[in-house]
Formats: structure tokens, C-alpha cells, sequence
């Protein structure tokens, strides 16, 4: 058990070694957000580009939670880790709901929805043929095995 401890301590003080977030081009800042969502098994990770689509920022960070749970737990780890790397969101919404939050960065902004959420508002069709990378179970999965 204390193994488990000590090494999620060195994970997070590795994590917070790395170069600050402040100043990265918001491209990089929504690469750095999707790989955090990643590493913690968010789902259906997509980065939409959508400067052209809207003035509130340049990429969407869209992603889905498989339960209230890990809702708040890819929220609070993107807070935490964003955070020690000097970055924090400006502003996080929809904390309490448990079925869409959005954590704001500025240029760049988060959405991690239940499944039911993300098919109601379908914010990946809204923003349409915008550009996008998408991250699916398999290419996770296919990682995992390298």
C-alpha cells in the first residue's frame, strides 16, 4: 500500500518537473489536456478546432465519463495536474451535476459529459466538419499493449 502511495507522489512531482503550461500555444495546451484525460482512461477523446466556429476559444476538448465518478475524478486530476504545472482552469462549471462539466482555459475549453449528456448536445455534430482528433478505445487499448 505504501508502495502504491510513494509512487503516485513521484508520478505527481515528475508531473510537476515538467515545463510550465503558461505561455504554450493553445494547439499544445489542448494536446496536454487530451493526453491527461487519456492517461486517465477518459473516453471518446476528441480535439475539435473551432476558432473559425466560435469566438469563446480555439480548440474543444470533448470527452466522456463512464460514471459520475470518474466525471469528477477527470475533472479533479485535470485541475490538480493543470495546476502544478501553472496553468489552472479559469473557471470549472457543472461540478455538482455529475453529467457535463466544462473547465475553461482561456483558448482552450474541456467538456466531459456522461454518455447520455454528450449524445443530447452533440456538441461533436454542432461543431461539425471542424477538425478533429479523435482518440478512440481502440487506438487506447492499443497503446496499452505496446
Amino acid at each position: 500500500m505504501n508502495e502504491a502511495i510513494s509512487r503516485g507522489y513521484n508520478d505527481n512531482e515528475q508531473y510537476a518537473k515538467l515545463p510550465s503550461l503558461s505561455g504554450t500555444s493553445p494547439q499544445e495546451l489542448a494536446e496536454a489536456l487530451r493526453d491527461i484525460l487519456d492517461q486517465k482512461k477518459g473516453r471518446d477523446i476528441r480535439v475539435l478546432f473551432v476558432a473559425d466556429k466560435t469566438p469563446i476559444a480555439d480548440y474543444f476538448v470533448l470527452c466522456t465519463g463512464t460514471s459520475t465518478t470518474q466525471i469528477k475524478g477527470l475533472t479533479d486530476e485535470l485541475e490538480y495536474r493543470t495546476g502544478l504545472r501553472g496553468l489552472p482552469p479559469l473557471v470549472i462549471e457543472g461540478r455538482g451535476n455529475g453529467s457535463w462539466v466544462l473547465l475553461d482555459f482561456g483558448s482552450v475549453i474541456v467538456h466531459i459529459f456522461s454518455q447520455q449528456a454528450r449524445e443530447f448536445y452533440n456538441l461533436d455534430k454542432l461543431y461539425g466538419p471542424a477538425e478533429a482528433e479523435n482518440i478512440t478505445e481502440t487506438d487506447t487499448k492499443a497503446e496499452e499493449t505496446k
